[in-house]
């Protein structure tokens, strides 16, 4: 049987994309006790409150006909973010060059984060340039990868 996040993104997707975004991802998740389905877009230029409330008022009708999920949940429709987190390898492809920060599992040389530049993505490796020389972590120690914003 298919994951929610699958059956919900097979649903959304369409009109998502008929409002002119992209869905970046979705999310099952509970928090503080309550149940979140949370749909996180993109789009060229931008992501506004409008985008959102169409995507919104056009998707929560397929939910509640198609009734994916047993039980209550809120459901939300965001902005993927400027720091979003990098997921599929389409992802690392899209943002190759980018800042990126990079947080691990466990401390190496007395860090979890590392900032750089994303260099490199093989099969969940991930690899970066900080001061111009690469480091590259494994995929086992790769707890998060996100897009950085400089200033």
């Amino acid at each position: 049987m298919a994951k929610v996040t699958e059956l919900v993104a097979g649903l959304a997707r369409p009109a998502v994309e008929e409002a002119g975004c992209e869905l970046w991802d979705v999310e099952y998740v509970r928090e503080a006790g309550t149940w979140y389905l949370r749909l996180y877009i993109d789009k060229d230029g931008g992501v506004d409150i409008l985008d959102c409330e169409r995507i919104s008022r056009a998707v929560e009708p397929l939910l509640d006909e198609a009734d994916p999920i047993e039980g209550s949940y809120v459901f939300e429709v965001s902005s993927a973010g400027a720091e979003r987190p990098l997921k599929r390898p389409g992802d690392y492809e899209r943002f190759m060059g980018s800042p990126v920060a990079v947080k691990l599992y466990r401390a190496r040389d007395g860090r979890k984060e590392f900032a750089g530049v994303l260099a490199g993505y093989d099969n969940g490796a991930v690899t970066i340039t900080m001061g111009g020389a690469p480091m590259t972590f494994a995929k086992e120690e790769v707890a998060l990868c996100r897009l950085r914003v400089e200033f």
